[in-house]
């Protein structure tokens, strides 16, 4: 970390930033201060449970292997969709505002404010899990009302991080690196002694293959495309761009890599880890790995949960700011924690880990995919660059205002794009054939349906906004062009001050 950080983004101090612009004189962060966050986002043991997940396909270990690498590919994505913020200076979903209309984008943040409650209530579940695996070691025999004291137990400090907020959680996730190698590198010597390349599994064919290589994507780079802005705001607009995009990969695709991999090779000999109720389950009943490090493990693993939990609850408090929701960023973070909490308890009652997990990719697959590249195709016509002013004003005085707050094309563009990349989904739940009519025209054809989700969704989305699109939004970059080159256009918010335009409630003007 740079230098110590502005008192309005401090670690431990309660950060009061939320979807607003961040000043020029509180951006601290340097590439290297992002990607060292986004490592301690990902040497964690969700990545791990993927990479045993991935083993219940069918697939054998060099399968496994070839998915987990050209999946964690993507995360040069999350690269890329890092680039925005430095300039625009706000979230993703602030940044948004300028593809889809303010009023337009706020459908778009909805959908990914369920995203990432979705995917607390996974960490939540993980929690849960590991508590009670422990208890069992402990000599426990824990039922029902155990489940439910993890669990409620697990919401309330999951919310300690995201309420401080990004320089606290940038501390903490830093700290946690260097101690999870250590962990992961002793379970790789209790590893390879019984984890085996053959005999496994006979391999999955290829509609299976191109699920497993969805599920990996999705988990990856382009899950995380929709928080990369949140934190990569508090870098200057002049940061290096191949430097970043350079961090946050390395961040993140290297260590990821090797935890699934590393996963995948415990899937080999502990066949049931992706097939239980409980994720770590198999390891209270085991003698391959003994039981002192299960415990270390176990302990270390709640510990990093509660950290990677605490970046969808930081993205989720901004997001509901951009959906509309008039309150400080900490304060959506507790809303948010209550509605997890309903959930959660739902959610470990009544469904097993894996089951849960893989029909949430599916979902998150329909939207996010289409989303991702309307919103990149919006940045490359605008030259790469917004009038960050504009984008904190939400009414008919803004330039990405257009009809009603709602740009036309970016919303058809989605909505067809959804629509194309449920067609290619192959679904864990039951859709009618007309539905994901490719997967079935494919399978009739060639005896298999592969899934084609997230490459039609990106491609047709994409495609179909250039060409709705196209002329205006480049007649909008050169206006923008015009506003930047003026005096008032240089600093961001400076512009809206001089207009005497009063700036979008929570915006902090220079």
């Amino acid at each position: 970390m740079a230098g110590r950080e502005p008192a309005s983004d401090e670690a431990f101090h309660i950060e009061s930033h939320g979807v607003d612009y961040i000043p020029l004189g509180e951006r601290w962060a340097k590439p290297r201060d992002v990607g060292w966050m986004w490592a301690g986002a990902s040497v964690q043991v969700e990545y791990f449970i993927y990479g045993a997940i991935l083993m219940t396909f069918g697939f054998t270990f060099w399968q496994a292997l070839s998915l987990i690498i050209i999946g964690n590919l993507s995360f040069l994505l999350l690269g890329v969709m890092s680039l925005q913020g430095p300039q625009s200076g706000t979230t993703v979903f602030g940044t948004n505002r300028a593809a889809f209309g303010p009023n337009g984008s706020r459908g778009i943040a909805l959908f990914n404010w369920l995203t990432q409650v979705g995917f607390e209530i996974e960490g939540i579940l993980l929690i849960a899990g590991a508590g009670l695996v422990l208890a069992v070691k402990a000599g426990f025999s824990p039922g029902t009302p155990a489940k439910a004291i993890f669990v409620v137990a697990a919401v309330v400090v999951q919310g300690f991080l995201p309420v401080f907020g990004h320089a606290t959680m940038v501390r903490v996730l830093r700290a946690l690196t260097i101690p999870f190698i250590v962990i992961f590198a002793v379970m790789l010597g209790f590893t390879l002694p019984h984890a085996t390349t053959t005999g496994v599994a006979h391999g999955a064919d290829w509609q299976t293959y191109m699920e497993g290589l969805a599920f990996t994507i999705i988990l990856s780079g382009l899950g995380w495309t929709e928080n990369g802005n949140d934190y990569s705001r508090y870098c200057r607009p002049q940061v290096k761009k191949s430097s970043l995009v350079f961090w946050v990969f390395v961040g993140t695709a290297v260590p990821e890599i090797l935890v699934m991999t590393l996963g995948a090779g415990v899937g080999t000999f502990l066949s049931k880890v992706g097939k239980t109720a409980n994720a770590f389950l198999p390891f209270a009943h085991q003698s391959a790995i003994p039981s002192w490090f299960v415990v270390a493990f176990l302990v270390f693993a709640i510990l990093q949960i509660f950290s990677i939990n605490s970046l969808d609850l930081y993205s989720s408090g901004v997001t509901l700011q951009a959906v509309g929701l008039r309150v400080k960023r900490y304060v959506a973070v507790l809303i948010d924690c209550v509605i997890v909490l309903g959930f959660s308890l739902v959610a470990v009652f009544s469904t097993s880990f894996t089951k849960f997990l893989t029909d949430f990719v599916d979902v998150v697959i329909v939207w996010i995919a289409p989303w991702a590249a309307i919103f990149l195709v919006d940045w490359l016509l605008r030259k790469r660059k917004y009038v960050p002013a504009q984008l904190q004003r939400t009414g008919p005085d803004s330039l990405y205002w257009r009809s009603g707050g709602v740009h036309w094309p970016a919303v058809v563009a989605q909505v067809v794009g959804m629509f194309a990349a449920i067609s290619g989904l192959a679904a864990t739940f039951p859709l009618p054939s007309w539905l994901n009519s490719v997967t079935y025209a494919t399978r009739d054809s060639f005896g298999f349906g592969a899934d084609f989700s997230i490459y039609m969704g990106m491609v047709v989305a994409g495609g179909l906004y250039l060409l709705l699109a196209g002329a205006a939004v480049r007649a909008e970059a050169a206006q923008q062009d015009r506003i930047l080159a003026s005096d008032v256009g240089a600093d961001g918010l400076a512009a809206a001050a001089a207009a005497g335009t009063p700036p979008a409630p929570g915006t902090i003007v220079e």
